[in-house]
């Protein structure tokens, strides 16, 4: 979506300070992200209120009684149909289901209030002065099933000044999160239109099907079922085409001509994958429809799974 804003959700559980400081940013004229959607765990969050009043779409639901995954599933289908492309975590005071963080992999971040990988988990504020540390801060970093765990993107020190208390302590490090949380968001979605970035994105979706593994394969970053075939390949000037592409199983070269017929620059016939009814979708026009490539994905899989993972619901 080169040229256009990135769309953000962040969730969150209280009074959304963090969610602030990100939409605020969001005004300034050259900030490459926009928030669509607030979501929140708990209905009378106040930060509900806030993203509301500022013209905010807000979604809340009360988690109690549902699975963790259950839940997940409800948070990610109104993400999807406000049309994000990245979860800003901001105060969610839950644990994510690991298919929620595999579909997000890559898109999903959080900030988290010290230097990382120090004092992980609650309490921090308290830990740190328990320690006598001198220096404290706070992470923004890639959401991975472990908590607190994943890839570092960015960090702030605070000094932790003679007769602080947790309190103290912590209204500081709200300000260096506030001034951290906007940069490194803009940071990752400006990143987001670069080659690598599409190839994260098309590895997630691949991965997160059933037995998927990856491997090079004719040059090409390719994903197959385990047992099974190929089922995807993320081409990048194949054959000196000058094309980023997904290449994905079309039932045959009838329905690729058709498709070829139909939408000219998006689809192609690729070198040496074409005869066989193979398709490209190219990912370099500037929108890209990840639903669209989602879908594709998962019908190529189902066309190339065993038979006892081809009929699996999902």
């Amino acid at each position: 979506m080169v040229g256009s804003r990135r769309r953000v959700g962040v969730l969150i559980s209280g009074r959304g300070s963090n969610m602030a400081a990100l939409l605020y940013a969001s005004q300034a004229p050259d900030c490459p992200y926009e928030i669509v959607l607030v979501a929140s765990n708990v209905p009378d969050a106040p930060g509900l209120v806030l993203a509301a009043a500022e013209g905010v779409p807000v979604f809340a639901r009360a988690h109690t009684g549902m699975k963790r995954a259950e839940f997940d599933a409800v948070i990610d289908a109104e993400l999807e149909r406000r049309g994000a492309e990245f979860v800003a975590l901001a105060g969610y005071m839950r644990l994510l289901s690991d298919g929620f963080v595999a579909k997000w992999a890559g898109r999903c971040l959080n900030i988290h209030p010290s230097l990382l990988p120090a004092h992980k988990g609650l309490d921090v504020h308290e830990a740190v002065l328990a320690a006598g540390e001198t220096v404290t801060g706070c992470t923004v970093h890639l959401v991975t099933p472990a908590l607190d765990d994943g890839p570092i993107l960015g960090q702030v020190r605070v000094a932790v000044l003679p007769g602080d208390t947790a309190e103290t302590l912590a209204d500081r490090v709200h300000y260096a999160e506030h001034q951290l949380y906007p940069r490194v968001l803009a940071d990752l979605v400006s990143a987001a239109d670069s080659t690598a970035a599409w190839l994260e994105r098309v590895r997630s979706l691949a991965l997160a099907l059933p037995e998927a593994e990856e491997k090079l394969s004719h040059g090409s970053p390719g994903f197959f079922v385990r047992g099974g075939k190929f089922f995807a390949y993320f081409s990048r000037d194949h054959h000196g085409d000058g094309i980023t592409a997904l290449l994905v199983k079309a039932s045959g070269v009838e329905e690729q001509a058709m498709l070829i017929d139909q939408d000219p620059d998006l689809y192609f016939r690729p070198a040496y994958f074409g005869p066989s009814g193979w398709i490209g979708i190219r990912l370099d026009l500037g929108d890209i429809d990840w639903r669209h490539v989602e879908d594709w994905l998962t019908r190529s899989w189902r066309d190339s799974a065993p038979k006892r993972l081809a009929s699996l619901p999902f």
